[in-house]
């Protein structure tokens, strides 16, 4: 199994655990708006577009809800199952590309909104996959940084992800390098650098 298809699965996994209206780190998302998310992102195409862009983001909405108005178990299933044959989705290579950080991040936005939450043990072929992507990504993500941005893992491989004066360094596992790159607060990580520029590094909107 690929990174991403595992991570599919202990989200569907912790989805029925936990139900359908446990908190999550996605704003004010209940765990059967961000199923609904999942399933709108892979199956319905028409409205898929809307995640990104303003103008078709009602469309979205309205698609979202009536997902997430569904029976949980039928919704959850949905999850689980994967794209359908006709989603870019179902493609292989596309599912670990564009699916991996997705479903790791997202798996995450419901463990860490649960009171109690520790951060996952290492895991080399998950933590090998996440920083390719990490590295791929690391640049867009920082680039409307003020500081210098380095990211380093516990190895003491590094990424240069924003250079310019004051860097502040990122240190901690490849998981919560990731999390933090995508607007993610609730991390363990380090920051070496001068105070001001780690505020600043830590008041930066990573979104698109």
């Amino acid at each position: 199994m690929g990174v991403a298809r595992d991570e599919r699965k202990l989200l569907s996994d912790l989805f029925v655990e936990l139900g359908p209206d446990a908190p999550t780190l996605c704003g004010p998302w209940r765990t059967k708006d961000l199923a609904a998310h999942l399933v709108v992102r892979e199956r319905r195409l028409d409205a898929s577009p809307g995640i990104m862009l303003k103008p078709f983001a009602g469309h979205t909405q309205r698609v979202q809800d009536e997902y997430a108005a569904k029976p949980w178990h039928e919704l959850v299933d949905m999850v689980r199952q994967g794209p359908p044959f006709y989603s870019p989705y179902a493609l292989g290579l596309v599912d670990e590309l564009a699916n991996t950080g997705e479903y790791f991040i997202h798996h995450e936005d419901v463990r860490r909104a649960q009171e109690g939450w520790q951060p996952r043990s290492p895991d080399p072929v998950r933590d090998t996959a996440l920083w390719r992507m990490l590295r791929l990504s690391a640049k867009f993500a920082y680039r409307r940084s003020p500081v210098g941005v380095v990211l380093r893992r516990p190895d003491g491989e590094s990424v240069t992800a924003k250079s310019g004066a004051n860097p502040v360094i990122l240190s901690g596992q490849v998981g919560e390098l990731v999390l933090f790159a995508s607007g993610r607060s609730a991390v363990e990580l380090e920051f070496d650098g001068d105070p001001a520029a780690v505020s600043a590094l830590k008041a930066l909107d990573t979104g698109m």
